[in-house]
């Protein structure tokens, strides 16, 4: 067994980046990984600031990551970084990504993957050369009771998957807040940092990802309605698709960033011959189990491990009645991609699960399709 800590960089992320703190927090939890560099800002005041705030050396802080891959390249193999986590922008994920592979090191990256799914298939050919590890942070299967959904569908016990429903609704965009200077909105709603999505890019690919991952299918085919309700907005703010999956299942999904009053309302419901099950990420630990002519199960993570799968009580971290949330879901993502790395290191090949390239190509695809249909009147159009 490797006898220290993985070491990560940091590609962005700096002070007042949300989701930055949410990853070195969910790095962090269980002790398996240490942050050791980072170049968090393009600014150089702000990268050393947020470095300085973090306890880093000095001269592990870096201004860019062209700067930062190249200089921990040079240093020795038991002190350099072991991986890159890229929380940029979406126009910031590929490059880095490609020079961190190229380099030598394994990279870890927010979704969306990429601009374009051109670009997306470039970045993985580049991986499959590397013969590096390539994660991808659809944290949202990090969930026990969504592993322990997929346990059941894998198992039959629902049956054949006849119907899919998923959605994911924010209200935080039902204004133009962007023009405010809020950080958050105005990058995702510029079409040269977030690409040709804001809504299905930033939120529908997690419905569409989890729809797949749970299921086990594959979307074959897509009609959209995609809207911009907010006037002088560049891109999507809503987008309303129907599904067809490889096995002849149907679906429909929901994504809309201007459904005020909702927060990050991620739900799930698979219909197969014999039951269905119901997952809501407001109430992560509870899973909906139901089967044709009998109550509604209610399956609970960290109570009873007499019937939860071991796929569930791997990712289960807490006893029954406390919460597994947000955080731990992304720390499941890292502690999967950290072993991996272990593995790979001492020349194991485990199976772990996390996302990885070929999702994130997937999920480009996905996008491209959305917003094809939604310009040709709800078209359909073949993923």
């Amino acid at each position: 067994m490797m006898k220290r800590k993985v070491r990560m960089g940091m590609v962005g992320g700096g002070q007042d980046a949300f989701i930055g703190t949410v990853h070195r927090m969910a790095a962090a939890l269980d002790g398996e990984i240490e942050l050791v560099c980072g170049a968090f800002s393009s600014s150089e005041s702000k990268s050393k600031a947020s470095g300085a705030a973090l306890y880093l050396s000095p001269d592990r802080v870096y201004v860019s990551f062209e700067e930062m891959i190249n200089k921990e390249r040079a240093l020795p193999k038991d002190v350099r970084m072991d991986f890159v986590s890229i929380v940029t922008p979406n126009y910031l994920h590929a490059k880095p990504a490609i020079l961190a592979l190229e380099n030598g090191f394994h990279v870890l990256c927010e979704k969306p993957l990429s601009l374009s799914s051109s670009e997306a298939e470039a970045l993985r050919d580049k991986v499959k050369h590397s013969g590096l590890l390539f994660g991808l942070m659809h944290n949202y299967t990090g969930y026990p009771m969504v592993k322990e959904a997929r346990s059941i569908v894998n198992s039959g016990r629902i049956g054949p998957v006849r119907k899919v429903i998923a959605e994911y609704m924010q209200g935080w965009l039902a204004a133009r807040i962007e023009e405010s200077g809020q950080k958050q909105a105005d990058w995702r709603t510029d079409p040269d940092k977030a690409g040709i999505s804001c809504c299905v890019g930033d939120i529908g690919t997690h419905a569409e990802n989890l729809a797949e991952y749970i299921t086990g299918l594959k979307i074959s085919e897509l009609s959209a309605d995609v809207s911009t309700f907010v006037k002088g907005r560049k891109l999507d703010d809503d987008a309303s698709v129907l599904l067809r999956f490889e096995n002849g299942a149907k679906g429909v999904l929901f994504s809309s960033q201007i459904a005020i009053g909702e927060e990050n309302e991620l739900k799930i419901r698979i219909y197969g011959e014999m039951g269905s099950l119901e997952w809501l990420q407001s109430e992560p630990n509870s899973l909906l189990v139901k089967m044709n002519g009998a109550p509604v199960q209610v399956y609970r993570t960290g109570v009873d491990k007499s019937y939860l799968s071991k796929a569930a009580l791997r990712e289960t971290r807490l006893p029954g009645g406390h919460p597994e949330g947000y955080i731990e879901s992304l720390a499941n993502i890292y502690r999967e991609f950290s072993r991996a790395i272990q593995g790979s290191q001492e020349g194991r090949k485990d199976e772990f699960d996390f996302p990885d390239i070929e999702d994130g190509v997937r999920g480009m695809r996905f996008i491209e399709a959305v917003i094809e249909s939604g310009r040709k009147n709800a078209q359909w159009v073949k993923l």
